[in-house]
């Protein structure tokens, strides 16, 4: 395998207006929606996309409401890039998320910061500063 092992990761979420608006302000960004490629099924999946570029480094991702799919803590953890994580931790803090693990070092590989989002998942904040 010579390529990075995520390629896509989806966080679910209830309610898509709160979980945008606290990821928009803890990483300083703009999600932007995507069209539900469920739509001949009913499904009625809603999904707002992280921006990144489908050639660089690292995975794509959105955030995602479906029924039956519900957000919280299962196992899974997605580490969002960051220069300063314990930035992206205060913001989160202060915009409706909780502290998880407070920003701290990894060894060689920096220093990670873990917070819940207002959906109740965790997800990480990886910086090398």
């Amino acid at each position: 395998m010579n390529m990075n092992p995520v390629v896509w990761f989806e966080i679910y979420v209830a309610d898509m207006p709160r979980a945008r608006a606290f990821y928009e302000a803890m990483l300083a960004v703009r999600l932007e929606p995507l069209a539900d490629p469920t739509v001949d099924d009913g499904t009625n999946l809603e999904m707002w996309a992280f921006p990144g570029q489908p050639e660089g480094a690292g995975a794509c991702g959105t955030l995602a409401r479906m029924e039956g799919c519900a957000p919280g803590g299962n196992g899974t953890l997605v580490y969002f890039g960051c220069d300063d994580c314990a930035v992206e931790a205060a913001r989160a803090a202060a915009n409706g998320g909780r502290l998880v693990r407070d920003k701290f070092a990894i060894g060689p590989h920096g220093f990670i910061a873990l917070v819940e989002d207002t959906e109740g998942n965790v997800v990480g904040l990886h910086s090398m500063k």
